[in-house]
């Protein structure tokens, strides 16, 4: 009866927090697919493997920020279109620069040693799992703090 009870408090306490997690996550698999979706077509087609991840990115991150404004946070007080956007594109080039950097060391660095690193096969993964990873990291921390965030009253007690 105590761990229920814990686990229900638990939830309570981090509910709102739970749910965006949740909806970032659905809009975040949407992006994902139209990103490597792109990103594969790209590669297919012979273009430069850098070029063709930030294309793919651009496409991507555009869905993700209507996803994300419309439904993840919603429910949160708005700034302009045009402020939120332009913040959400510049943490979406810091988040492109964490999957370029990902992928330029492998693709660039290690692929000069070991030419396996340099195949479309290992560009997908180091671009979209592993570099993505830390990226979404990142990105739902900026979006949740500075893109979508709740303004807090100056006369509000922060401490709770």
């Amino acid at each position: 009866m105590g761990e229920t009870n814990i686990v229900r408090r638990l939830y309570i306490r981090f509910q709102g927090l739970i749910h965006e997690l949740g909806k970032f996550g659905v809009v975040g698999a949407v992006a994902y697919l139209v990103d490597t979706s792109v990103y594969a077509l790209l590669l297919a087609l012979g273009m430069e493997t850098l070029f063709a991840k930030a294309i793919a990115t651009a496409i991507a991150a555009t869905l993700a920020f209507i996803g994300n404004r419309f439904w993840t946070w919603r429910h949160r007080p708005r700034s302009s279109l045009t402020k939120e956007y332009l913040l959400y594109f510049g943490f979406n080039i810091a988040g492109l620069g964490i999957q370029l950097a990902t992928l330029g060391i492998t693709h660039y660095g290690l692929g000069n040693v070991w030419p396996v690193f340099q195949t479309p096969l290992a560009d997908l993964v180091f671009a979209q799992i592993i570099g993505n990873g830390v990226a979404t990291v990142f990105r739902f921390w900026a979006y949740r703090r500075f893109v979508f965030a709740t303004r807090v009253p100056a006369h509000a007690d922060v401490t709770r």
